[in-house]
């Protein structure tokens, strides 16, 4: 009993000295911990040492590393500069990054902004610039690729790198991670309207050349953005249904109609543009305002044909139907298609079908009554090799109605009018040397296609204003007509036969244009930039499966 106080003082004791000795968390050691008596490794000069995977010296890559490999090189991937050289429009440099894998994506060298990156601007801040951008581009006619490359090119020149832009038809989305460790974010925007309002699309198209330059800041780019929406059109309605008058009227001079013909043309499409806006401040959907329009110039053709006069009353027919085809939103379509784009492809092109088929129920409803009323309906001659001075004219003031209504900049009319005449003079001089319609469509398309890309590229600008009112004077109108008219008198066969050739018509206006751009993209270099940009690969062929 004695003892028993004792050992316990001693226990204690041990206890006190073991506590004391005792290394708080800070300084615990991991069993790892380097054993007493051996001396430690000498401390490496650099405070951070070398991965694993960097190549020794003196060990030189194999030429399988080089650029376009499918493997990462030793040297991780090389920073490529033209893409960040002042003078390369920013379409250009971003629709490089957005059309390889994200795996194989080179890292541009981002232009040094004068806000600090370490109290840079909120992701989601940032991310919702781009989507209000994109949306605008989008809503205005601007393909998926280049609504893409332009998010893509915001989201990079605020600091964030490793963003995915997803655009479709009405819904515009876009996500940031900031790395492998932290959460994703994801923002979308619903696209709930559209315009034709170029110049608005040129405004956001300088504010992304300004945002990829790092000219402004994020506040700044808001306050341009909220000035955009505000701003009034350039154009006002009754301009609107001025140029509606005169870009039938010149259509109508095309297909072989004279002086009367001309104003009988513009007076129906002016009547029909005057309906489908009262249709529009009701709330009618597009397919009603569309089959509105239709009807008075069909009306007033049929009326002529009723009074067995010697004007051609499928002129005035024609002419009336070529403001109403959708030339812009069938390119749009087409384009998103050969890009990649299937969905928005998909949707467009449906977009594209409603609105032909409310123009056919229009033209059919009026042409039904026409046929029982006996009118004298019959398909005349069109496109008269002996008035070329006359038609190029036509061309011309159609190519600048087009642009008025497209409220396009004022600085573009007059190089989108030229580029709408020298469209006509190819296919004119074409079908005189009797080369087949489609073949003849492709060819002065594509240069249409090809000077708006140049021309573009020069004015760092959409290329839109200056291919759109264009190929006005190409659309299928006359083809579309007969066809409808055939159907209307019960020669059905022959009716959708002539809708088959309006088809391919259009369809050859869309593929030239893209394919002029594209060719403009591969071979025009590219100003201020010294050596060639990486290739922009294309989907691979699918082989079958």
């Amino acid at each position: 009993m004695a003892g028993e106080p004792r050992g316990n003082g001693d226990s204690a004791d041990r206890d006190d000295r073991f506590e004391d000795a005792k290394p708080t968390s800070d300084e615990a050691r991991s069993a790892f911990s380097h054993p007493l008596g051996v001396p430690l490794p000498p401390v490496p000069e650099d405070e951070h040492p070398t991965s694993e995977f960097a190549v020794p010296e003196g060990l030189v890559p194999p030429a399988s590393f080089e650029h376009g490999s499918a493997f990462t090189p030793p040297e991780g991937i090389p920073v490529v500069g033209p893409l960040a050289k002042p003078g390369t429009p920013w379409q250009d440099r971003m629709r490089t990054m957005v059309r390889m894998p994200l795996a194989e994506r080179p890292v541009p060298e981002r232009v040094a902004r004068t806000e600090d990156v370490e109290t840079g601007p909120a992701a989601p801040r940032v991310l919702d610039l781009t989507l209000r951008i994109g949306e605008l581009l989008l809503a205005g006619g601007e393909g998926a690729e280049d609504v893409e490359a332009a998010m893509f090119g915001v989201a990079h020149a605020y600091g964030l790198d490793r963003v995915e832009p997803t655009v479709t038809f009405t819904l515009l989305s876009i996500t940031h991670q900031p790395s492998l460790v932290d959460d994703p974010v994801t923002l979308s925007r619903t696209v709930r309207r559209r315009g034709t309002d170029y110049t608005r699309l040129a405004s956001v198209f300088g504010l992304v050349a300004d945002i990829t330059q790092g000219e402004v800041t994020l506040e700044e780019s808001y306050r341009r953005l909220a000035e955009m929406r505000r701003n009034r059109h350039p154009f006002s309605k009754g301009a609107l249904t001025v140029a509606s008058g005169a870009l039938s009227g010149a259509a109508s001079l095309l297909v072989g109609g004279d002086a009367l013909v001309f104003v009988l043309a513009a007076l129906g499409a002016m009547l029909g543009d005057r309906l489908a806006w009262l249709c529009a401040g009701r709330g009618l959907p597009e397919f009603y305002q569309f089959a509105a329009a239709a009807m008075p110039p069909a009306a007033i053709g049929v009326t002529v044909a009723l009074l067995e006069s010697s004007v051609m009353a499928s002129a005035v027919i024609t002419g009336g139907l070529f403001a109403l085809i959708p030339g812009r939103a069938l390119v749009a379509a087409v384009h998103d298609g050969l890009t990649g784009f299937y969905i928005t492809a998909a949707a467009r092109l449906l977009e594209v079908v409603y609105l032909i088929v409310g123009i056919v129920c229009g033209v059919l409803m009026v042409l039904y009554v026409g046929a029982e009323l006996n009118a004298n309906l019959t398909p005349d001659a069109v496109h008269h090799a002996h008035r070329p001075v006359l038609q190029l004219f036509a061309a011309m003031l159609l190519a600048l109605a087009f642009c008025v209504l497209l409220q396009q900049p004022r600085s573009t009319v007059l190089l989108a009018t030229l580029n709408g005449g020298v469209a006509w003079l190819i296919y004119g001089a074409m079908t005189t040397a009797n080369v087949p319609p489609v073949p003849s469509t492709v060819c002065a398309a594509g240069l249409v296609g090809l000077f708006g890309q140049l021309l573009s590229r020069y004015q760092f600008a959409s290329s839109l204003p200056y291919i759109t009112a264009a190929i006005g004077p190409l659309l299928p109108g006359s083809s579309t007509y007969f066809g409808l008219l055939n159907i209307a008198q019960g020669d059905v066969n022959q009716g959708f036969e002539k809708l088959a050739t309006a088809v391919a018509l259009a369809l050859a206006i869309a593929i030239g244009v893209n394919l002029g751009g594209e060719l403009a993209r591969l071979f025009i270099k590219t100003p201020g930039v010294e050596t060639p940009l990486p290739g922009r690969r294309a989907a691979k062929r699918t082989r079958g499966f």
